[in-house]
């Protein structure tokens, strides 16, 4: 909870939320690979639930920083993709937060040291695991 709240102290001055910050990053490095992603991709690939990202997806158009238009293969599907005041947005969000996740690594070394390293692999192998102490597919 702790970098939660952290990110949303961060990002409050750009006008975001935690949760909206992460769904604009992350349309942001889906886009930026060359996706077209449908709001039930950036669900998973937030870890949000579909509904919330649905929910979160309106508002963000609502405020001119993403578009939501109907899949050409699925018109069940709706494709996301920022506009220029979402990326106006985005940009020195991604940069607070990069800045932010650097002080609050640097005990261990900064985000690039060993130690970092090591703790961002336990931690996914640790979220990687479901309820019953597997690995999850």
């Amino acid at each position: 909870m702790k970098w939660r709240t952290a990110v949303d102290r961060a990002v409050t001055p750009l006008g975001l939320t935690h949760a909206q910050y992460v769904l604009l990053a992350t349309l942001y490095g889906l886009t930026h690979s060359g996706a077209k992603p449908s709001q039930r991709e950036l669900a998973d690939a937030t870890g949000l639930e579909p509904v919330y990202v649905s929910r979160l997806a309106r508002a963000l158009e609502s405020s001119g920083l993403i578009t939501r238009v109907e899949a050409a293969a699925d018109p069940r599907a709706v494709e996301l993709s920022l506009t220029a005041a979402g990326e106006a947005v985005v940009t020195p969000a991604i940069a607070i937060v990069r800045q932010l996740h650097d002080e609050l690594l640097a005990p261990l070394g900064g985000r690039r040291s060993l130690r970092s390293q090591r703790l961002h692999a336990s931690l996914e192998a640790l979220l990687s695991f479901d309820h019953r102490g597997e690995i999850a597919p």
